[in-house]
């Protein structure tokens, strides 16, 4: 690479070029865009009235949208753009650049690619509601905001972890991937309050403040609720962790490191099963 930069900057600013050209990220970025626009619109219609929801409302109200889409999405993205391409992939890593390098420069690419789309849905709904509702409420959204960039970078590194090493046709690494999403985000919940129903209180209560830990889409729905509404929307598994805690403060604090733990743990997986492929 002789182009000016370090080989990181220069293998993300590739990945994004061809991530923003992609179709994919191009539907994502209107989907999620209509959307949002159109939870922001639906509480006050759902409940008899009219005209669009201040930022804490419409907040709460996207919180369950941003954690079905933006898992789902990072996932389908990341596997389809990691995944090992004959020819392709062999011409990119006989380049003098390390593996690893390569690798964290197009999750950075990616990264910003899938933040630029969210950014268009959650710019749009901003600004209606801000025309709307004035700017009550802000801070909840602005968390919701960056609750939806932290998965993002979470199930990218998972996508890598699937993708990286697989050989073959995109097939598998993809129906692993919706597998992946399917049981974050759908089955998880209802398993874990399903084998605490079987347990005694203690160790039923032990057992939902792991639950929140282990899974990031559980820690981002806590701290983002916690941040915007306390423990009025919380469930029994956040309620849990919240006595453990003893506290907003420390809860905060244990929340964000499994997010960090959950960033790292799966791109250095990632890292080292490109380092150990046969490309």
């Amino acid at each position: 690479m002789t182009a000016k930069g370090s080989p990181l900057l220069l293998c993300s600013h590739q990945e994004l070029l061809l991530a923003v050209r992609s179709r994919w990220i191009q539907i994502f970025a209107v989907v999620f865009a209509c959307l949002s626009l159109a939870v922001a619109a639906s509480g006050y219609i759902l409940s008899g009235g009219h005209g669009f929801q201040d930022f804490s409302r419409t907040a709460v109200s996207l919180v369950q949208l941003v954690l079905l889409l933006v898992p789902l999405t990072a996932l389908v993205i990341g596997v389809l753009s990691l995944s090992p391409e004959r020819g392709a992939s062999e011409l990119l890593f006989s380049q003098p650049v390390s593996r690893e390098t390569i690798l964290l420069g197009r999750l950075l690419g990616l990264f910003q690619a899938l933040a630029g789309a969210q950014a268009i849905g959650f710019g749009a709904a901003g600004l209606v509601v801000f025309s709307q509702a004035g700017e009550q409420g802000i801070g909840g959204f602005l968390l919701l905001v960056l609750g939806s960039l932290l998965l993002t970078a979470v199930f990218l590194g998972i996508a890598a972890v699937v993708a990286c090493g697989a050989a073959g046709r995109r097939s598998r690494p993809l129906a692993l991937a919706l597998v992946i999403w399917f049981v974050a985000v759908l089955i998880y919940d209802v398993a874990a309050l399903g084998l605490a129903s079987l347990l005694p209180s203690g160790s039923a209560s032990r057992l939902l403040i792991l639950a929140v830990l282990l899974n990031p889409v559980d820690a981002v729905r806590t701290g983002t609720l916690l941040g915007i509404e306390g423990t009025a929307a919380f469930g029994a598994a956040s309620l849990a962790f919240l006595r453990f805690t003893r506290g907003a403060a420390n809860a905060v604090w244990l929340l964000s490191f499994s997010l960090l733990v959950w960033i790292a743990l799966p791109a250095a997986v990632a890292a080292w099963r490109l380092k150990k492929a046969d490309l």
